[in-house]
């Protein structure tokens, strides 16, 4: 019997054995007053040939036990069967596998949940405009069959200028062209971008007159004053400021339907990455009416040095199904953007940038040291948003300046993206303990922009090297950045092991790493950054009993088959939160 299962159930076999060994006799009764003990009754069992826990040692089990929201047993069939019991539940997988719940190692949950009331104006696979004609179309459609009244906002999401026939971003005078009787903003693929028509820059007070905001830039016109309607980085807040705030019946609803969003992909725990206070209370309320199905882990956004911080001991324990995990910094931008700050120039630079341009900071280094400084005194974990090259090599210099302080805070601070990390500065984060979380799906959704455009073919092959953090043994993770891309953790398990783009091409294949690995990096790696490993992202006993269930074993079916696989079903601490049928 594995010593897998509940400790009770050994304890008990190992007794009988030890008082036979000493020559009890065959027909020796067994003294009535010792109480014999109980074993556990599951409310439901799983049972099958493809139980993938991702614990070495128990990769071979046929089964899974559940009570409580817990898992119980963990072994052979005939093990999980002594803990079947009049109600319990059994279900026979068949050929359908079963996996520790997905988990969300970075992403923006309330963003995510505002943005599916927006119109989607991304390219496919993801939506359907393919240029600016398609775009405009889209907008005009919107307000028509919504009957949008005029000075009412009207707000668009995942434009790709990379993907788009002309190869540029939407300007004020194609959305004046929608209307000039509606503000109109539209949020870039990348979210570090956005354009809007003049009635939405007249809203933030954007004129020839505004100077760039410190960490962005204000587009212009060949006149080199009149705002074209794009805003990189933090020049966008002076018009997102000015959005529409849904009412809290609107947020509550926005929050449900994400959830089941990201239920359907087979994840049980989602991050809300630079969470602001107000998305941070709304989750809070949801919690406490007993609306979260997931576990919604949010990182606080620190924007400035002087900004205070929640109180310490808000962070780090689960109230209900919602946790104030750390803190979350954004020091740079974005690649396909070009706004990521990197230490050699673009491949392609962007129109009207000289041709060493790589890219800013949002913040001089000064300011970085010191925010990193307040996050790690704070005792709380962080997060720290990080692109290009240049960028990590600020971060890691605070984080190293700051251990050198005696200040660590909880270690494993995050490099989240990560993209075109260094072999060199992946040996000092290993010596560091940081934990790089890899943007994977970049190398589909916009490896072959990369590698002609901003990287370049050498850097390109490089981006989110998984293999070269495997091969120092760091811990890394995987994510999807939704609203970004979706939360589909089937293709970013797709592309992490194959690492092929839209073409078909192979980007980088010595950065491959095994399907074993990649599930890895959205599983246990992935609690272990968010210090849950202890309850979730392996099939243990007593940890959480959040798993998903695919309609194969991703370890067994041949890699160019992955993306075939569907999410039949999501169990979030015992309950199902998503079926397929």
């Amino acid at each position: 019997m594995p010593i897998h299962i509940q400790k009770l159930v050994p304890t008990f076999v190992a007794g009988v054995a030890f008082s036979c060994l000493a020559g009890c006799a065959a027909n020796e009764r067994v003294d009535a007053s010792i109480p014999t003990p109980q074993v556990q009754v599951a409310d439901r069992i799983y049972l099958g040939e493809n139980i993938v826990t991702m614990d070495p040692d128990t990769q071979n089990s046929q089964g899974v036990a559940v009570a409580d929201g817990k898992i119980i047993a963990v072994g052979t069939q005939a093990d999980i069967l002594r803990h079947k019991g009049a109600t319990s539940e059994i279900l026979e997988l068949g050929s359908k596998a079963l996996l520790p719940g997905f988990i969300d190692a970075h992403g923006h949950f309330t963003f995510q949940a505002m943005l599916l009331s927006a119109v989607n104006l991304s390219s496919p696979p993801v939506g359907q405009v393919t240029n600016i004609e398609d775009l405009k179309n889209t907008l005009k459609s919107h307000i028509a069959s919504k009957s949008i009244p005029k000075g009412q906002w009207v707000v668009g999401y995942g434009y790709d200028e990379s993907l788009m026939s002309e190869g540029r971003h939407p300007t004020r005078t194609d959305l004046d062209a929608v209307s000039n009787d509606h503000p109109i903003y539209l949020l870039h693929v990348s979210g570090h971008l956005g354009s809007g028509n003049s009635l939405a820059l007249q809203a933030g007070d954007i004129g020839p007159d505004s100077p760039d905001p410190e960490g962005g830039v204000i587009r212009r016109m060949a006149d080199g004053k009149t705002p074209n309607g794009v805003l990189e980085e933090r020049a966008q807040y002076a018009v997102q400021k000015k959005l529409p705030t849904p009412t809290p019946q609107q947020a509550l609803a926005g929050l449900a339907a994400a959830q089941k969003l990201y239920a359907s992909y087979g994840i049980t725990t989602v991050q809300d990455g630079a969470a602001s206070q107000p998305s941070i209370d709304l989750v809070r309320a949801a919690n406490a009416q007993g609306l979260l199905s997931l576990d919604i882990v949010s990182y606080f956004y620190l924007q400035k040095p002087e900004q205070p911080l929640p109180p310490e001991d808000e962070f780090g324990q689960y109230s209900g199904r919602f946790k104030l995990g750390g803190v979350k910094l954004v020091l740079d931008g974005s690649p396909q953007g070009k706004t990521a700050f990197l230490s050699k120039p673009f491949h392609v630079v962007p129109d009207g940038q000289k041709t060493d341009y790589r890219g800013y900071p949002n913040y001089p280094t000064d300011k970085v040291n010191a925010m990193v400084s307040k996050v790690l005194s704070h005792n709380v974990p962080m997060l720290a948003h990080a692109n290009g090259d240049a960028m990590g090599d600020i971060l890691i210099n605070a984080v190293s300046s700051a251990h050198s302080k005696g200040i660590k805070g909880q270690g494993r601070s995050v490099m989240i993206h990560a993209q075109t990390v260094r072999e060199d500065q992946l040996d000092r984060m290993a010596e560091l303990g940081m934990i790089p979380s890899f943007f994977s799906s970049h190398v589909f959704f916009w490896g072959d922009y990369h590698r002609d455009s901003v990287l370049g073919p050498v850097r390109g092959a490089r981006i989110s090297p998984a293999k070269s953090a495997l091969d120092r043994n760091i811990i890394f993770t995987t994510h999807n950045d939704a609203p970004i891309v979706p939360p589909d953790m089937i293709r970013l398990l797709w592309a992490t092991s194959q690492r092929e783009t839209r073409s078909g091409k192979i980007l980088g294949a010595e950065q491959r790493v095994s399907i074993y690995d990649a599930l890895k990096s959205m599983t246990i790696n992935a609690a272990y950054q968010n210090f849950e490993e202890g309850i979730k992202g392996s099939i243990e006993v007593g940890k959480h009993a959040d798993f998903v269930i695919l309609s194969g074993n991703p370890l067994t079916l041949p890699p160019a088959e992955l993306l075939q696989l569907k999410v039949m079903k999501t169990i979030s601490r015992g309950k199902t939160v998503f079926s397929a049928n």
